[in-house]
């Protein structure tokens, strides 16, 4: 998983709102980012996805992915993958995926925490989809993991669901909690503190979320135990 997003500057004709720079400049920003050539939707900063990538045994492997936004609509959507990961191989060995858009927090958590493959490569809750072609382009070493960056082509796409966006709160804790809760294994970091965030992700469920992120929550002290760990 990866950082809060930010946006990206756009010229005006984006269709961007306006606002005054500290050396009185008018600067021209879109709030939902930019549109890649051949993307379904726009992307600002990092997007959290779902991917589902073609294994060995032709099923479709279910995986979170965050796609970094490029600077502009023909710059290239790069996504990165951590260690020798069934995404990983499945990029390596069939050189593609398809990435898809949902606002279910119970299909992130499956995704992020849990080994799910399916029969299909479009999830029914994928509110929209781009098959699309991958290419390494750089890899790296932290500690013991190799991590790759990918440049992702699209090939075909399609909106299947057009909704109004709203903002909540708990559904936006159940996608930083699969975060803290997938590190919770991993020596680099702190379990004491991954466990607070948890705590805190937790509670702002219970105030702010529905009963998909209730639902959604319930998965993730079901493939982690993180509260059996609790020990406050």
């Amino acid at each position: 998983m990866t950082p809060d997003p930010a946006d990206d500057e756009t010229d005006e004709s984006a269709g961007g709102t306006t606002g005054e720079s500290a050396g009185g400049t008018t600067d021209h920003i879109d709030p939902t980012g930019v549109a890649p050539e051949g993307w379904p939707v726009s992307l600002r900063g990092v997007t959290e996805s779902v991917v589902t990538t073609r294994g060995p045994n032709d099923r479709w492997n279910v995986a979170a992915l965050g796609l970094h936004a490029p600077d502009g609509p023909e710059g290239p959507v790069t996504a990165r993958t951590y260690g020798r990961t069934r995404t990983w191989r499945n990029f390596t060995e069939r050189g593609g995926g398809v990435v898809q858009f949902t606002v279910d927090p119970r299909t992130f958590v499956d995704a992020a925490l849990t080994v799910r493959e399916v029969d299909e490569p479009v999830l029914p809750s994928a509110d929209a989809w781009v098959e699309v072609r991958v290419e390494s382009v750089g890899s790296e070493t932290e500690g013991d993991i190799t991590i790759r960056t990918w440049e992702l082509e699209s090939v075909e796409s399609a909106v299947v669901a057009e909704r109004v966006p709203i903002v909540n709160r708990g559904f936006g804790a159940v996608v930083d909690a699969t975060v803290a809760a997938s590190r919770l294994d991993v020596p680099a970091f702190d379990t004491e503190e991954l466990l607070d965030r948890l705590r805190y992700f937790a509670d702002v469920v219970d105030r702010c979320g529905g009963p998909a992120e209730r639902e959604a929550f319930a998965r993730i002290d079901e493939a982690t135990g993180w509260r059996e760990r609790d020990g406050s």
